[in-house]
């Protein structure tokens, strides 16, 4: 089969790998669309200890069940494969189970023709749904999930909250479309690349902003999304948040940063930290893509699998103006 192999630092090869072989309680998937996270892209610099070349990275999936229970279902996957007897996964939280292996990460991932998952880990996907749009569960459902757990925290409802979004990559651009769907009026997602700006601008009914020429006022959001996780964003989120309110921690493109604690503490912010997704919001948020709660998902880019290493290239260097490519193998 044809893959997309991460060989080393700012190297991708297309070439040919030998098909996966499928094991008791697993599923053969042949790809239709996978796209790439941001956390690929850590991979590929270099920068997560984690993936480890030569790998088959990749775990924004859709495709259609080869061999194994279901065969002929279209389906995406949570990439998370879990226990399933731990006691995160009986409370419903097995995105925090400790025994979890992932695609794209600990083995083989969808950047291929072909991949293999535990059964349990499909999604069927409902009629309707294109490959392109299903292939946005995995980011999608990160958004939902964050912004579940901010709402839980907030001291107002979430329509009546002014929200500050950190980053227009995927993550920011799904948050910042999901808010406006949950009916806030008052968003603005800051954006340092000039592209993405422009796609946000045509995207979203958000206020875009560039924060290296101007900030967002200190103190006025109720709630900051950093969807980035920088030491810069984490700095502007704690001095952007309003006393009493909420940041949520979402990106994790610098591992450690010091953060203002006095700050935190003085005015009861309530900062959260989260990961990933629960199956339930994966199967929420197939339900939200199919009734177009994100939008027409316009801004999404599309390109072929054998393109990959030019595309991870150009998201390298901010040349892309899409926050989300999908491959097509």
């Amino acid at each position: 089969m044809k893959a997309l192999v991460y060989t080393g630092p700012h190297q991708i090869v297309y070439r040919d790998e030998p098909p996966p072989r499928v094991a008791a309680g697993e599923v053969l998937i042949g790809i239709d669309a996978v796209g790439i996270c941001g956390s690929d892209l850590h991979a590929y610099h270099g920068r997560d200890p984690r993936r480890v070349p030569p790998l088959i990275l990749g775990h924004e999936v859709a495709g259609r069940i080869l061999d194994g229970p279901g065969a002929g279902r279209r389906v995406t996957v949570n990439p998370l494969i879990t226990c399933g007897a731990c006691d995160y996964c009986n409370q419903g939280r097995d995105n925090l189970c400790s025994r979890r292996t992932m695609i794209g990460m600990t083995r083989a991932g969808g950047f291929a023709e072909l991949m293999t998952t535990a059964a349990a880990s499909v999604i069927e996907l409902p009629d309707g749904l294109g490959a392109r749009e299903a292939a946005l569960t995995e980011p999608a459902a990160t958004a939902l999930h964050a912004t579940t757990l901010a709402m839980r925290a907030l001291a107002r409802p979430l329509p009546e909250c002014a929200v500050l979004v950190l980053g227009g990559g995927a993550i920011g651009m799904l948050a910042t479309l999901l808010l406006t769907h949950y009916g806030v009026r008052h968003v603005t997602t800051a954006e340092t690349n000039p592209l993405r700006r422009a796609s946000l601008a045509r995207a979203t009914r958000a206020t875009v902003c560039d924060p290296s020429t101007s900030a967002p006022a200190g103190n006025s959001a109720d709630l900051v999304i950093d969807a980035v996780g920088a030491a810069a964003t984490r700095d502007a989120a704690l001095a952007c948040v309003r006393p009493g309110g909420v940041v949520m921690h979402i990106g994790l493109q610098d591992w450690a940063s010091e953060i203002d604690m006095r700050k935190l503490t003085l005015a009861e912010i309530t900062l959260i930290g989260t990961y990933t997704y629960t199956t339930a919001d994966l199967r929420a948020t197939v339900r939200a893509l199919h009734d177009r709660a994100f939008g027409d998902l316009a801004w999404v880019e599309e390109r072929p699998l054998a393109e990959g290493a030019a595309a991870f290239r150009d998201l390298h260097e901010g040349r892309a103006a899409a926050a989300k490519i999908v491959l097509r193998p």
